[in-house]
C-alpha cells in the first residue's frame, strides 16, 4: 500500500483495530483527551487523515460507544459515503472503513451511555445507524468546517458538547461503574456481573438497552474478544486453549467460532500472519 502521506506508525489507544501494524502504515491517526469540562461524556477525540495510491481497508471490531464524526474525501462506510457530521450508534458486528484518494475524518468517541446521558436519546434507537447528526442534537452542524486534526479541533468539538444542556441524570453513574466491573477480565458471565452490581439480570438489560444499545452478554462478549485480540497482537506466546480459558471461554472451539465469526479468520490464523517488513 503506497501512502502519499507520512502515516504517524500510531494506533489508536482502545482495543478493536484489526491488524493495526497496518493501519500505522497507512494513515495518520492521532487521538487527544477531551477537555475537562467534557470529559465527564467524552472519552476521546480522534483522526485520520490519508493520501493514498490505492485503496485502504480497515476493519474494526465495534466498542460500546456512540461517535460524532465529522468525514471529507475518500471514505465510506457500509450504506455512507461522502462528506458530512455524522453519528453512529453503536454498530453490532465487524465492519470496514474504506480509505480512497485524499480524505480525513475527525470525531469524538463518547464514553459507553455518555452520548445518552448527554442528550436523553435512547441509545438502541442509534444501534446500527448512521444519522446525520443536525437530525439529532442543534448545533452539531456547524461542525462541518472543522480541520480534521485532533488537536486542532478538540476545543471546537467540546464547545459544542459543553453547550448542550444535559440536564440531571443520576442514573449514568450507576451504568459507568456497571462497565466498570464489566471490564474487569474475572467477569466472564452476564449473571456474575448482574450479582457484583447488586441488579436483576432483566434490569441490567433495560439499563444496556437505553444507555448502551446492546445487551450486556454482546459487550463482555466483545471486551474478552478485544483482549484476545491484542494478546495476539503482542506476540502471545502460550496456547490458544490456555488464552481462551483465561479469557473465560470453557471451551476452546467455542473461543474459535466466537473469533471466526467476528474477526473473519481463526485466532491461529490471525496469530501466524505474515508480519510487515520494515
Amino acid at each position: 500500500m503506497a501512502a502519499r502521506t507520512n502515516a504517524t506508525g500510531r494506533v489508536p489507544s482502545s482495543k478493536g483495530v484489526l491488524r493495526p501494524e497496518r493501519l500505522a502504515r497507512t494513515v495518520s491517526f492521532d487521538e487527544v483527551e477531551p477537555t475537562p469540562a467534557t470529559a465527564y461524556w467524552i472519552e476521546r477525540i480522534w483522526s485520520v487523515r490519508w493520501d493514498l495510491d490505492e485503496e485502504a481497508v480497515t476493519s474494526i471490531v465495534p466498542h460500546p460507544s456512540i461517535s460524532l464524526t465529522v468525514e471529507r474525501g475518500g471514505v465510506g462506510r457500509e450504506g455512507l459515503r461522502g462528506d458530512g457530521v455524522w453519528v453512529t450508534g453503536v454498530v453490532s458486528s465487524r465492519f470496514d472503513v474504506t480509505h480512497v484518494g485524499t480524505g480525513g475524518a475527525v470525531g469524538i468517541k463518547f464514553h459507553p451511555g455518555g452520548f445518552t446521558a448527554l442528550t436523553g436519546i435512547v441509545a438502541g434507537s442509534l444501534t446500527d445507524r448512521v444519522v446525520k447528526a443536525a437530525e439529532l442534537v442543534e448545533g452539531f452542524e456547524s461542525l462541518a468546517g472543522l480541520p480534521l486534526d485532533a488537536r486542532g479541533a478538540r476545543d471546537a468539538l467540546c464547545e459544542v458538547v459543553a453547550g448542550i444542556d444535559a440536564g440531571a441524570d443520576g442514573t449514568y453513574e450507576g451504568v459507568t461503574e456497571v462497565l466498570r466491573t464489566l471490564r474487569d477480565p474475572d467477569v466472564t458471565r452476564v449473571d456474575e456481573l448482574a450479582t457484583r452490581c447488586r441488579l436483576s439480570p432483566r434490569s441490567l438489560q433495560r439499563l444496556f438497552q437505553r444507555y448502551v444499545g446492546v445487551s450486556p452478554k454482546w459487550v463482555l462478549r466483545r471486551y474478552r474478544l478485544h483482549d484476545a485480540m491484542t494478546a495476539l497482537d503482542d506476540g502471545h506466546v502460550g496456547s490458544l486453549a490456555d488464552l481462551a480459558t483465561e479469557l473465560g471461554w470453557y471451551d476452546q472451539s467455542q473461543f474459535a467460532r466466537d473469533f471466526t465469526s467476528l474477526v473473519g479468520t481463526s485466532p491461529s490464523v490471525y496469530r501466524d500472519r505474515p508480519q510487515p517488513v520494515d
